[in-house]
């Protein structure tokens, strides 16, 4: 069958991991895969984590399938986390939510029952955006277009331009945003501009569709839903495709969510319908591990508090390695003013390193960056971060 087939080339980012692994230098760094590490160079299980596995390995009595929604306990704690447990979508239940694998399968089922009721509509993305999202959406039959996000020159969002390209999307296409800790720029919009995208969104009539893969590793879980809080209140349709792969360290667990808002409960109820049709020949039913674990933590007063206190341990991780990068290239001289990689936000950042550059560090220090520049801060660490700095410092002058 394969004979004469070309082989599919590696995805852009775990191809690079692959390539990583491989590598056999003592001094290799990977700045390159979206996964949270800590000071060591590990991706930690968090205590909070432990705690809740202990809890239901204790009190699990069966391995039967969940319903193919999920767990209804899972669904309740994704919407108390993502709109907050007062939010008026709660109140009056207009909220649907399934339990997905991981935020790249929310993503799928979205994309799958939009093209089924929206099977003329385009779909725009950022520009630039997460690499995966043309491939989920293509695949699913949209037409992509993009709009104006990020200004290289000034290191910063384009936001008139993205305002320009926002009113001049039509009513009916879908408009994916990211909620919050831009992918792969780590430049996000402010509460203000969010505020006027949700203006535009509702003059304009297109549907918005929410990326929030990084609650909590921006400013904190409640600031994080800035912008779903403020779609919420327009009692427009939109998505969310949640995750808690990165905020709870679940990645191999594959914990995602998938939710719809609607203007009504009735009309949430017909949401949820359809979206269990398109999950039921995806996969039919959701794994249930990671799920509970996160449903057992965020239902539990105690594991919520410390599953708050680890999670503001990375992101303050994270930011302090932003700032390590920052004045470890002014401490040699490097040209340029990089002070705005301490502006951004979340994991990562487009460090401004061409790609040129990022081929001579994998060449020449075994330093893994994706194409672009973007490089996840959580890969630095207090005792590569000399060594890196050395290695861009040196690349520049090259």
């Amino acid at each position: 069958m394969w004979k004469n087939i070309v082989a599919a080339p590696a995805d852009s980012i775990l191809g690079l991991t692959d390539a990583f692994r491989k590598d056999p230098s003592p001094q290799k760094v990977n700045l390159g895969v979206g996964v949270y590490k800590d000071d060591a160079g590990r991706t930690p299980i968090l205590e909070c984590v432990k705690a809740a596995e202990k809890i239901l390995l204790e009190n699990e009595s069966t391995k039967s399938y969940l319903p193919i929604s999920g767990d209804p306990a899972y669904a309740a704690s994704v919407q108390k986390l993502i709109f907050g447990e007062t939010s008026e979508v709660l109140v009056n239940k207009r909220a649907a939510t399934v339990h997905a694998p991981g935020g790249t399968g929310a993503l799928r089922v979205g994309a799958d029952l939009l093209k089924k009721f929206k099977p003329e509509a385009r779909l725009w993305i950022s520009s630039p955006t997460w690499a995966n999202h043309k491939g989920v959406f293509t695949t699913a039959g949209f037409e992509l277009g993009e709009y104006t996000y990020y200004d290289p020159a000034t290191k910063s969002v384009d936001f008139a331009g993205m305002v320009k390209c926002l009113k001049a999307i039509p009513a009916g296409d879908i408009v994916l945003l990211h909620a919050c800790c831009h992918n792969p720029s780590g430049v996000d919009l402010d509460n203000d501009q969010w505020s006027e995208v949700v203006a535009i969104a509702q003059k304009q009539g297109w549907l918005p569709f929410l990326d929030f893969a990084y609650q909590g590793f921006g400013e904190g879980v409640e600031e994080d839903r800035y912008a779903v809080e403020q779609f919420a209140a327009t009692g427009l349709d939109f998505f969310i495709a949640s995750s808690f792969s990165k905020n709870f360290g679940l990645y191999n667990e594959r914990t995602g969510a998938l939710t719809i808002v609607s203007p009504t409960a009735e009309e949430s109820i017909v949401a949820m319908s359809h979206l269990k049709t398109v999950v039921r020949v995806i996969y039919s039913n959701p794994p249930a591990h990671g799920g509970l674990v996160a449903a057992t933590i965020l239902g539990d007063p105690l594991l919520y508090k410390q599953w708050l206190g680890e999670l503001a341990a990375m992101r303050e991780r994270i930011v302090a390695m932003r700032t390590a990068l920052v004045d470890g290239l002014n401490a040699r001289g490097v040209a340029g003013d990089f002070s705005y990689i301490k502006k951004q936000r979340g994991m990562f950042s487009f460090s401004g390193l061409s790609d040129t550059t990022v081929a001579w560090l994998r060449e020449h220090k075994n330093i893994y960056v994706v194409g672009g520049g973007r490089i996840n801060l959580a890969g630095l660490t207090s005792k590569n971060i000399d060594y890196v700095c050395d290695a861009i410092a040196e690349a520049l002058k090259a």
